[in-house]
Formats: structure tokens, sequence, C-alpha cells
């Protein structure tokens, strides 16, 4: 009886070019060895294969009832028999989320982690003959050379269908634990069923992911830092307070009590000076306006609810464009947008959402938010507009309410006059300036505005230092 073959969570799919042909490569990860690569299909023309890649892609974060198997077979028809064969296979293990793997087309730890010399004498003493092509795995951090990164994921699903998220489970190899192990709240192994699921990047068919985010630390030594497994103390992962409950605290809104990390330390990151004097003409630097804590605070909420709420819209409208009379009152963010944005794709509004984080994470290094694009102008702008609606409501709730009183204080029209170098991108919301957005435009050129088409939103000013274009983004 052949060995039954293992079935590897679906990563993704890539295309190798070569000048005489292109290949179609499946990522896969499995809990019996490392990462790798597999073999799909070899064809001669690399549009087609990018083609290919596409579709396989869109097939894994698609349902079998979205599915759409047009394209498909749209392609499959210009290419020959067995490749065709192939991709329409690939494409039903996509839509699984999983890849089998035969025996012998994969790696195993153990058959990487020591290695036999096989022209030593048998003799010979085993240490001499052992090579460790892998880290030790009972090496402590003062024992590896290079860098050692901690990476803790923080993942919530909501289960509204237990028997689909058992099945989907099963299908992928998962099987329960035995019933002496079982929880007596959890009889079906429902949290071994998700953990399973969980390490694909796919939907899982009978839940919903609330919450997806992640965290990077590099261990040193020198602050006392240790690998887990000789960790004298439990490894503890610190997300802090949920943005929603922040916000909610912060506008003296109920909500339920939760333990974390606190926000910034605004009163130290912007100590604000007691004023000269109280003429408001004097020129002494006491005098001058200050970004105060309670006024730092306030923005980098608001802030983080827009980044927030943009995230949450791009995953609910995707690529489809907003539609005014449909959406408004529906959508946090992009509805209330320069109606130039509202055929953006799903990338252009993450970027939009990053540039909100971009702004709040100045504020948490106790930096003025500096805009360095124009999607970072208008969400400075939003967030300035929210937090000046907010008034002096929820002052006293919370941390904010220990921050100190200044004359300063929620000064937000002066927010507005100090944190831009200009105001061109509210001109969108002018019907008077239709077009004006075209750096080809004569009324464009006239006035020196530049581009403000919605494709140049995050295209660096030159006056100002760019973001790291390798950072990557919070959800």
């Amino acid at each position: 009886m052949s060995a039954q073959p293992t079935l590897a969570a679906l990563r993704g799919f890539h295309c190798e070019h070569t000048p005489s042909k292109s290949r179609i490569l499946a990522l896969v990860h499995h809990r019996e060895g490392p990462a790798s690569l597999q073999a799909v299909l070899t064809c001669r023309q690399p549009e087609l294969a990018q083609q290919a890649v596409g579709i396989l892609q869109q097939a894994i974060s698609s349902s079998a009832d979205a599915w759409k198997p047009e394209p498909l077979e749209k392609l499959c028809a210009q290419l020959p028999d067995a490749p065709a064969s192939s991709l329409r296979s690939a494409a039903r293990h996509a839509l699984a989320g999983v890849w089998p793997m035969p025996p012998g087309s994969f790696l195993k730890w153990e058959q990487i982690a020591v290695g036999v010399d096989e022209d030593a004498d048998e003799d010979s003493d085993t240490d001499a003959v052992t090579r460790m092509v892998r880290t030790r795995n009972d090496a402590r951090l003062s024992d590896l050379a290079g860098p050692v990164i901690r990476v803790e994921v923080l993942r919530e699903f909501h289960v509204h269908d237990q028997q689909a998220v058992l099945k989907a489970a099963r299908s992928a190899g998962w099987e329960p634990l035995l019933n002496e192990d079982l929880e007596g709240d959890d009889p079906q192994d429902v949290v071994g069923a998700v953990m399973w699921l969980g390490e694909s990047d796919s939907e899982i068919d009978g839940a919903d992911t609330i919450t997806d985010t992640s965290q990077g630390l590099r261990l040193r030594t020198e602050k006392g830092h240790e690998v887990a497994d000789w960790s004298e103390e439990a490894v503890v992962a610190d997300f802090g307070a949920g943005l929603r409950y922040t916000a909610a605290v912060r506008r003296g809104e109920p909500a339920t009590p939760s333990t974390g990390k606190k926000s910034p330390d605004f009163a130290a990151l912007f100590a604000a000076e007691a004023p000269h004097c109280d003429d408001p003409e004097c020129e002494d630097e006491r005098c001058q306006w200050q970004l105060t804590p309670r006024t730092a605070d306030v923005l980098y909420t608001e802030l983080c609810v827009l980044a927030d709420q943009a995230y949450d819209d791009s995953e609910e409208l995707g690529d489809r464009p907003v539609v005014p009379d449909e959406h408004d009152g529906h959508w946090g963010v992009f509805a209330y947008l320069p109606k130039l944005t509202f055929a953006a794709d799903l990338q252009w509004r993450r970027r939009f959402a990053r540039a909100a984080d971009d702004l709040a994470g100045d504020l948490e290094r106790g930096q003025w938010p500096e805009p360095t694009c124009t999607a970072e102008e208008l969400a400075l702008h939003l967030a300035i507009r929210d937090a000046g609606d907010r008034g002096d409501e929820g002052d006293d709730a919370g941390d904010h309410g220990r921050l100190p009183t200044h004359r300063d204080d929620y000064d937000f029209d002066m927010c507005s006059e100090v944190f831009f170098q200009d105001t061109d991108v509210l001109m969108l919301y002018n019907s008077r300036f239709d077009g004006i957005e075209d750096p080809d435009g004569e009324t464009n050129q006239h006035m020196g505005i530049g581009d403000l088409r919605a494709a140049a939103w995050f295209e660096p000013f030159l006056n100002v230092q760019a973001r790291d274009p390798h950072r990557g983004f919070r959800r």
C-alpha cells in the first residue's frame, strides 16, 4: 500500500522565468519540515504563466461558492493539454488551501538536522562525522552568532459555523485530540481545528477573522533576553489596549475594561513649558504655540482610529468603487475622500490606512506629525477635523485625564496652520476646481500645485525625508 501524501498549507504561487520557458511554483508550509517550493506546471509563454499565478492567487483567497471558473477555463484553452490539466488541479488545491506532498518530495526536520559523512570509517568517533546543518536545537542566545528575531502573532477568529470549521480542518489533514485530552467546554476540539487552519493565510470556512496582527523583537543578550526554551520566565506578548476601546474611553463612551500596555507617555514626549506671560503678542519662546501632551494624545487616537477604519473598509470594499449614495454613512473613511479616489483599488486603500499609521508613529516617537505625501496630508486633515469635532468631551477619562493641562490644549486650528506646507489637496473637494489634480493642466501649472491624481498620492514630497519603502502594514 502506497504512503499517503502529506497535506501542506498553501502560502502562494510564484513564477520562475528563463529564456526558453516559465515555471509556476507553489510555496507550501508543513509541520514536518521546512517550507518548500513545489512544481506546478511549465509553459513556454511567460505572460500565460503570470496570468495563471494571478488566477491561482485569487483561488487561495476565494471560497468555493464565490469562485468563478471562467477565467481559468479561458486560460486553459490557450495551454497544451498537460499544463492545462495541471493548472486545473492546482486551482482545486488552491480553493482548498492545501497542497498534497507525496513522500520523497519534501525534507523532514530529522533529515536535515544531522547528516553523516558517508566516506567516514564506521569506527570513527560519532562527533567527528556529525554535521549540524541547522541551528542547534539546544542553543542559547549567547551561542548564536546571527541575530535572533522573535515574532509574536495575535489572531482571533469568530467561529460562526463549528461543523464547517471541523470539516475544513479534517479535509486539511487535522485530527482532533483524544477524548481524555479534550477540555470540557470544547468536546470537539474546535480550538485545535482553528489553530490548524490558522497556519494558512487562506480564509477559514465557518469562521471570520477578527484580529490579525504581529510584532517583532530582536533578542539581545545585553538586555537580558533569552530564547524561549531557555527563558527563566514565561514569554508574554503584550499587544496593548484595543484601538476601538481606547477611542471609546477618550470619548467617554462605555467600554469593557481591558488590560495591556498604556498609550505613549505624551507627558514626557511633548513636555510643554508654562507660558512666560498672558500677553498674546509676547515673542518669548515659552509663549509660542506648543503641541501639548493632551493635543498630541487626541491626535494620536484619531489617527489610530482612522487607520483602523480604513483597514476595515478596505476589507469590505476590496476593489469595488465607492458609490456615494450607496456608501454614505456606511464607511468610516473612503466615502468621505475626494471623488477622484472613489475608483481606487484595495492596495491603494490599504496604503491610505498605512499613511494614518505612519503619522501616528511620528507622534509615538515624540515628533510632530509630518506629512510626506499627499495621502498623509489628507489623513492628517481628517484626523484634525475629527479631533476638533470631539471638543473637550471625555477630557478627564482614563489616562488622558491624567495628562497635564496647558493653555494650548486642543488648539486644532493651530495644528492645521503649522503641520502643512500647503492645503492644495483640500481643493479636490470643491467642484469649481475639477481637473486641477492634473499636473499638465493650465491652472495647476500656474499655481504650481503638482500631481494630485490618486495614483500619485503616495509619491514622497521632495523636500522631506521619505518613509521606509520596505515597511510593512500593521494588518
